[in-house]
């Protein structure tokens, strides 16, 4: 059997130290929340934070404003989406990710993984309450688990939460989950999932009522406006959080939301465009943080419904055609790392060599289109309408004009696209920004919707694909010469068949005035204020 701890973040060996002495330091470790903040500075203002050095003290009090540029979609509220900054506002998850993908204690304050990878037991935290009043316990757990299951929620990591296949509860606090089969992203279910309150989930999801363990209790929505946030009085982290609230603003238009945060209406987003960011890089009122996780990449999609993309050369003749520097500097500011590949530096699955396989050729992508026997082509590009977005289109459809495919922009709302993606319904060619390559590769092509090997927005489909993927995710290690031999296996096919082309890594941006201090990011972009605070 194998233990984690909050002490070791990782696998011990049990002979190196007792259960009861690893238990024990488990719960010494789960007060210390301040976890790390799974960023790099890339940028700093000369008021830099202070767990970067700054000399400021945490002071109670204030509201936070935080602007975004889209609506919060309540029916997406269990998956990966555009509104996914409040989650950790209102509720809490399982465990957390440091910056070595070592999990640290939030509810779980301890646990056991399996010798055999076949079971996980955890030992829950018993001072939590729901802002309802009412005691978290495993039961709730086992509701959280379920209701990922549940097809409705569109949670993309559902196929890792279908591998529980059991529940047996010794007592109100501690719980083992039985598996199917042993899963390489175990944690990042656990780093994924937020654990809400089954009597008002419904609500939940109507965007009515918003019940957690978090920091803060939901108080208001205005759609289309706005969300409020009050400090949980009773919250189990000690003397947390800071703030007295948060409210959360939706600015669509790019240009408001830069002067909002210019005139300190917004304190802090992750929703300026990149070339708008290089604008405040030297205001010493601003601090600017990019968070290299790789919590975003952005790509061009291809249904492969449609007959005209169905040839992989055609495919690979488009990622030819992209000028990627071009699109990094002009459109992203400068705040994104051209790649062919969806993984970041830090992923076990990385290789230089396979990032840098698709530059800007155009003679290439011209003679894959001949070898192809096209001679013209014209095709719709689904974009979100904001902005930003749209910004990466043109730059788009002017790189594959010059190789002889004419494309028709198509702007989409963000929730539209989003239900577009989900439900295989995008035009020939899209456009947006994919997640789930931050944490394990396998989460990747097994949970998010246009990689999943098993049903994907492509409509893409190969018994080598789908073997690599389903060897990559069967098993409990993550990092052995193993593993990373068949993640190697599935970044070879994805480079072959383009049917997803990857041209930029990035992480968010954020933009915070001086006075914003003690903010994080978790690996799905789950917004954590509890060490939040404003001060100078």
């Amino acid at each position: 059997m194998t233990v984690f701890s909050a002490g070791s973040g990782g696998p011990l060996p049990l002979p190196a130290l007792s259960r009861r002495a690893l238990l024990r330091g488990s719960l010494a470790g789960a007060g210390l929340l301040a976890l790390s903040a799974c960023r790099s500075a890339a940028d700093s203002s000369p008021g830099a934070d202070a767990a970067s050095g700054g000399a400021a003290s945490p002071r109670r009090g204030g509201v936070l404003t935080v602007g975004v540029g889209v609506d919060f979609t309540p029916a997406l509220l269990f998956a990966q989406s555009a509104n996914s900054l409040l989650q950790r506002l209102v509720f809490n998850t399982l465990t957390r990710y440091d910056e070595q993908l070592r999990p640290q204690p939030e509810l779980a304050k301890s646990w056991e993984v399996a010798a055999d990878g076949l079971s996980v037991t955890l030992k829950l935290r018993e001072d939590v309450a729901f802002h309802s009043g009412r005691r978290f316990t495993a039961d709730d757990v086992v509701f959280a688990v379920k209701n990922l299951q549940n097809p409705v929620r569109s949670a993309q990591l559902r196929s890792t939460a279908l591998t529980v296949a059991d529940f047996r509860k010794n007592g109100d606090f501690e719980l083992t989950l039985v598996l199917a089969h042993p899963v390489s992203n175990l944690f990042d279910l656990f780093e994924f999932m937020i654990i809400p309150d089954s009597a008002t989930v419904e609500d939940a999801v109507a965007g009515t009522k918003l019940i957690g363990t978090g920091p803060f209790t939901f108080t208001e929505r205005k759609p289309g406006s706005s969300l409020s946030f009050a400090r949980n009085e009773k919250y189990w982290n000690p003397g947390r959080p800071y703030l007295d609230g948060v409210e959360i603003k939706v600015i669509p238009q790019a240009e408001t939301l830069l002067s909002s945060v210019k005139t300190g209406q917004t304190h802090l987003t992750y929703a300026v465009r990149g070339k708008d960011v290089a604008t405040l890089k030297d205001d010493g009122r601003f601090r600017i943080t990019q968070y290299d996780t790789g919590a975003g990449a952005f790509y061009i999609g291809a249904n492969l419904s449609f007959p005209e993309v169905q040839d992989k050369r055609v495919r690979q003749a488009i990622a030819w055609a992209i000028d990627r520097d071009r699109l990094v500097q002009q459109a992203l500011g400068g705040y994104a790392t051209v790649s062919s590949v969806p993984w970041p530096k830090s992923s076990p699955a990385y290789r230089e060599e396979d990032a840098k396989r698709y530059h800007h050729d155009p003679q290439k992508a011209k003679a894959l289109l001949e070898e192809a026997g096209v001679t013209s082509l014209s095709l719709p590009l689904a974009h979100q309408s904001d902005a930003g977005s749209t910004a990466v289109a043109q730059i788009l459809q002017y790189d594959l004009k010059q190789v002889g495919i004419e494309v028709q922009l198509q702007p989409v709302d963000s929730p539209t696209m989003q239900k577009q993606l989900i439900s295989q319904s995008m035009p020939a060619l899209w456009t947006l920004s994919h997640s789930f390559s931050q944490a394990h590769p396998a989460t990747l092509a097994v949970s998010a919707y246009p990689f999943n090997e098993a049903k994907n927005t492509s409509k893409f489909s190969s018994p080598a694909y789908t073997g690599a993927v389903q060897k990559a995710w069967n098993r409990s290690d993550a990092d052995s010469p193993e593993a990373k031999a068949l993640y190697q296996q599935v970044t070879d096919i994805l480079l072959d068949e383009q049917f997803i082309i990857d041209l930029a890594i990035a992480g968010l941006v954020e933009v915070a005035g001086a006075q914003v201090h003690g903010v994080t990011l978790n690996k799905y972009s789950y917004l954590n204020l509890d060490d939040a605070y404003l001060a100078g």
